[in-house]
């Protein structure tokens, strides 16, 4: 298989990661995840949660290192803003591969309330960028099923899994 982009992005708790890492063993692609980025980036700072968009930086840079090697790679982010998505197919442009875009949703509310009150990485744990997301995924489980993904309106592919 030639190489390509895969952009797999959907609110926390939607099953991004399985799905991503899954497709990565399955195609013997690289699994490049945003929030492993920026926990270490957060580790490793003093400003702790004050990374703004490096996570994403960082991930475009390693992202086109490895389409350069003709790999397949699979980026696995919240995603929901424009620029985001125009950054990922401004790598994929470069690149001179496919970009692929798929948001991933989990339908039913009280499940997806359910995976995000779980987990063990614990979304809305203390420090400004981590409550952000808890702000964002909560307010996407308070509103209607019919507007909850209006965030991301703007992916190629939505795939429900919940």
């Amino acid at each position: 298989m030639s190489s390509k982009l895969i952009v797999i992005g959907g609110l926390p708790g939607t099953g991004k990661t399985s799905l991503a890492t899954g497709l990565a063993r399955t195609l013997d692609a690289v699994h490049v995840r945003i929030d492993t980025i920026e926990q270490a980036l957060r580790t490793s700072t003093n400003d702790g949660d004050a990374i703004g968009v490096a996570g994403y930086a960082v991930a475009y840079g390693i992202v086109a290192d490895n389409l350069r090697l003709g790999r397949i790679v699979i980026a696995d982010c919240v995603n929901p803003l424009a620029s985001t998505r125009a950054a990922w197919r401004e790598v994929g442009r470069r690149a001179g591969v496919a970009v692929v875009e798929v948001e991933v949703i989990c339908s039913d509310a009280s499940e997806h309330r359910r995976r995000v009150d779980s987990r063990a990485s614990a979304p809305c744990a203390e420090g400004r960028g981590r409550m952000l997301r808890c702000w964002v995924t909560r307010y996407a489980l308070s509103v209607s099923s019919d507007n909850r993904y209006g965030l991301f309106n703007a992916f190629q592919t939505r795939l429900t899994v919940c």
